[in-house]
C-alpha cells in the first residue's frame, strides 16, 4: 500500500512513468467496466483511453491519494454515461460489434432499459454496483477505495439493486 501511495504521490507531482505503472494496475478493471456497460470493445477502449488522458492531465486535482481507483472510476463512468446518451440520440446501438454473441438477441431493448435504469441510480450507488458486478471487488475493497463503512456500501449496493428489480417490473 505504501508503494501505491508513493506512485501515485509522483503522478500527482507529474511523473509520466508513476501514472503509466498506476495506469497497468487499473487498465483490467476499467476494460472490463467499460465492455460491461458499452457491451462494445472498441467504444471501450476509447473511453479508457479518454479516461486515461483525462485523469493524466488533471491528477494534480486528486485530494487524497487513497483515493485514485474510486475517482478514475468515476472519470470511466461518466464517460460511459456520455457514450450511451450518444447511442440513445442516434438510436443505434453498436450490436454488430458486441463481444458476447448472447447480448444479440430479442433481449435487447430490455438490456437498453437496465443500462438506462443503471444511470438512473444516485452516483454512488452506481459506482458501488459496477465495481462489485463488473469489476470484481469485493464490498471490504470497495468500502476501502471509497473510503466508506463496509455495512454501508453493502446496504446501499442491496437497496439500489432492489430499487432495479422494482423499476424493472414497472
Amino acid at each position: 500500500m505504501d508503494n501505491y501511495l508513493k506512485l501515485v504521490r509522483r503522478a500527482k507531482r507529474g511523473d509520466a512513468d508513476a501514472f503509466a505503472c498506476l495506469y497497468r494496475d487499473v487498465y483490467e478493471d476499467l476494460y472490463r467496466f467499460a465492455v460491461y456497460i458499452l457491451r462494445c470493445p472498441a467504444d471501450a477502449q476509447d473511453v479508457v483511453g479518454d479516461t486515461v488522458l483525462d485523469a493524466f492531465s488533471s491528477i494534480r486535482k486528486l485530494r487524497s491519494e487513497q483515493a485514485f481507483r474510486g475517482w478514475i472510476f468515476r472519470i470511466l463512468s461518466n464517460k460511459c454515461k456520455m457514450r450511451l446518451k450518444e447511442y440513445a440520440a442516434k438510436d443505434d446501438l453498436p450490436l454488430e460489434q458486441y463481444e458476447d454473441a448472447a447480448f444479440q438477441t430479442e433481449n435487447t431493448a430490455e438490456q437498453l432499459q437496465v443500462r438506462m435504469l443503471f444511470w438512473e441510480l444516485a452516483p454512488q450507488d452506481r459506482m458501488i454496483i459496477a465495481m462489485h458486478l463488473f469489476a470484481g471487488y469485493t464490498g471490504k475493497e470497495i468500502a476501502q477505495i471509497l473510503h466508506m463503512n463496509e455495512n454501508t456500501v453493502r446496504s446501499r449496493e442491496s437497496r439500489a439493486l432492489k430499487k432495479l428489480q422494482e423499476r424493472m417490473r414497472d
